[in-house]
């Protein structure tokens, strides 16, 4: 089966994302409770094909402010995820990782930028390496590009670069649990169109 935009995945198909996502949404849960020394469960995570639009909505509406950090992929994969985090993940994060007390993203100074870094770095790796453990593909992530912006603005930076590949996104929505607290965490899945062919050969479900 020839794959020439997202839309073209089957149900069998998206059912191996799924079961992708949730298997990097439970590393990642785990890598983050080894990083702020405290347990962090995790509901079960959402995954959907989107459009921009629809992602827009999802986080809010285009106005609402977020921070959005991007990473590019490499090697037998090629193209983007973005980490698209609330203010309820920066304050449950930050915290308990740096004992401040976080209040809203103006707030965020140089270690904070640094610590959100870090966290979204592993979360990517968590996600990257359970991919490359059920497919053998190598693949690598650069260092995170991190703003804080309106989603809007931050959802254009992908919707201009992978016009040409999809009208439709791999969104991904978890939900950590830190205590008593809950704080969401999207991601957006964007490989090129022969990295996604690559990736369901590689598991079987090509056609």
């Amino acid at each position: 089966m020839v794959l020439n935009t997202y839309s073209d995945l089957n149900a069998v198909q998206l059912d191996v994302l799924k079961e992708l996502g949730n298997i990097g949404a439970g590393n990642a849960a785990t890598a983050l409770s080894a990083m702020l020394d405290h347990p962090i469960g995790l509901s079960v995570p959402e995954i959907r094909l989107l459009s921009y639009q629809e992602v827009t909505e999802a986080l809010g509406g285009p106005e609402n402010r977020i921070v959005g950090i991007l990473l590019s992929l490499e090697g037998d994969m090629s193209g983007m995820m973005m980490f698209l985090l609330p203010e309820a993940f920066a304050h449950m994060t930050l915290n308990t990782l740096l004992g401040v007390s976080f209040y809203d993203f103006s707030s965020i100074d140089e270690m904070g930028y640094s610590a959100m870094k870090e966290v979204a770095n592993i979360l990517a790796s968590s996600y990257v390496n359970a991919i490359s453990l059920l497919t053998g593909m190598r693949i690598q992530i650069t260092v995170p590009d991190l703003c804080i912006d309106m989603a809007g603005a931050i959802l254009s930076v992908p919707a201009i670069q992978f016009a040409n590949v999809s009208d439709k996104i791999i969104f991904i929505a978890d939900e950590f649990i830190c205590g008593e607290e809950r704080a969401e965490s999207h991601i957006l899945m964007i490989p090129d169109v022969i990295s996604l062919e690559k990736l369901m050969t590689r598991l079987g479900v090509d056609r």
